[in-house]
């Protein structure tokens, strides 16, 4: 719990006189927010934390202090009431955030975003947020804003602008959740008020639309396993990792890529998910098993199942460009192998996980029990994966009607 204080400090001004700061603590860490203000020692009372009579202009100033004192106050009460666990930095955001957000612009908040996941590590999550910042700002032609000018209107108009340039309902979505994030984390920072949110009027929700249906069927798999890769060698790797990803419960792209030897542990293939960071542990089938054979005998250089990342000492941002640039080719790879195999659907790499779900329902698995494999945390999710399966279903009951 955040406790306040106005205080003044020990060590003198240049002209003698003692600051007065407010002082926040929290888990024994403190911060001082200074007041702009100052006294000589034996103009302070520090058991009350006011001005004596001595001051002067005592009587305004300790209204003022007092004004302050109830600010901090009022702070952390909401904080409390909301369930919120403020920090030192997010008290102080919004300590000097009051009345109005404009310490900081969207641009500026949204670089600081950037650069701080990049820190942590985050930097595929870096990445979107900047590329969704490139197209807000291509669309207001690079005006500085501020959180309350962004309306429901502009939102409006943004929507619009993405539409004349081929945006469709899913892209457009991508690019309205990232803004919402934004602007719910500059609310949790105190660089926003809530009275000024505007995605309660505009709604996401309708850009819901029908997705196209990403799962191929069992058969259409099995063409893809039974791939002539010596007909077609440079489809070796790709085929190797998508057929791997469906085997494993649709394990994504970024996982493989990071998959070491060490996460095979006698029959299984242990690992965190990156995503979700959940913790798998899969039993290696057949197929599986022959692709790491296939590749443990090439003894590479790297701890690395797959020849994706090539130096066992890559930062995660050179793992970010590694994962780009390979995705790219796979993803490419993929339409020429549909083709190939002469399967009609548009193949990806989401297309494996989707198909796992998706088969697994078709040969009588419990939802509960894919949502389990794939680590979904609530069936819901599991559900829209396995939504254009319940079509097909209800459309093959109708069609017994002819």
């Amino acid at each position: 719990m955040i406790n306040t204080k106005i205080v003044q400090r020990a060590k003198p001004l240049s002209n003698g006189t003692y600051p007065i700061y407010l002082r926040v603590t929290k888990d024994r860490k403190t911060k001082f927010i200074s007041l702009k203000l100052s006294c000589e020692k034996s103009q302070w009372n520090e058991t009350k934390s006011e001005l004596r009579k001595s001051a002067s202009n005592y009587s305004q100033l300790n209204k003022s202090l007092d004004e302050i004192g109830k600010r901090a106050e009022k702070i952390v009460s909401d904080a409390l009431g909301k369930g919120d666990d403020l920090t030192l930095d997010e008290f102080e955001a919004q300590f000097f955030n009051f009345k109005t957000d404009k310490r900081i612009t969207v641009n500026e908040f949204w670089d600081e975003h950037i650069e701080d996941m990049n820190k942590s590590g985050r930097t595929g999550n870096a990445r979107f947020f900047k590329d969704s910042k490139n197209s807000f700002f291509k669309f207001l032609e690079n005006t500085k804003i501020y959180f309350k000018d962004i309306t429901p209107a502009l939102l409006d108009k943004y929507e619009v602008f993405l539409r004349s340039n081929g945006g469709i309902d899913s892209g457009i979505a991508v690019k309205m959740r990232a803004l919402r994030a934004l602007y719910n984390s500059a609310i949790k920072k105190g660089y926003a008020q809530k009275e000024n949110y505007p995605f309660d009027a505009y709604k996401l929700s309708k850009l819901k639309g029908k997705g196209n249906k990403r799962a191929i069927s069992s058969d259409d798999i099995m063409k893809i396993k039974n791939l002539n890769t010596e007909e077609h060698p440079t489809l070796l790797n790709t085929k190797n990792y998508f057929v791997f990803s469906y085997y494993t419960g649709g394990m994504n792209f970024f996982d493989m890529m990071k998959l070491t030897w060490d996460n095979i542990v006698g029959d299984r293939i242990i690992y965190i998910r990156s995503k979700t960071k959940g913790r798998f542990t899969i039993k290696i089938l057949e197929p599986v098993q022959e692709i790491l054979d296939y590749y443990k005998k090439q003894q590479r250089d790297t701890n690395y199942v797959f020849p994706i990342i090539l130096r066992d000492d890559s930062t995660p941002i050179q793992l970010e460009y590694r994962k780009e640039k390979t995705l790219k080719r796979f993803n490419s790879d993929l339409k020429k192998i549909a083709d190939i195999c002469e399967i009609e659907h548009k193949i990806t790499s989401y297309v494996a996980r989707h198909s796992f779900a998706t088969n697994l329902k078709q040969k009588g698995v419990s939802t509960d029990v894919i949502s389990e494999a794939m680590g979904h945390q609530n069936l819901a999710i599991t559900q829209a994966y396995l939504k254009e399966l319940e079509n097909d279903v209800i459309d093959d009951a109708f069609s017994k009607l002819l």
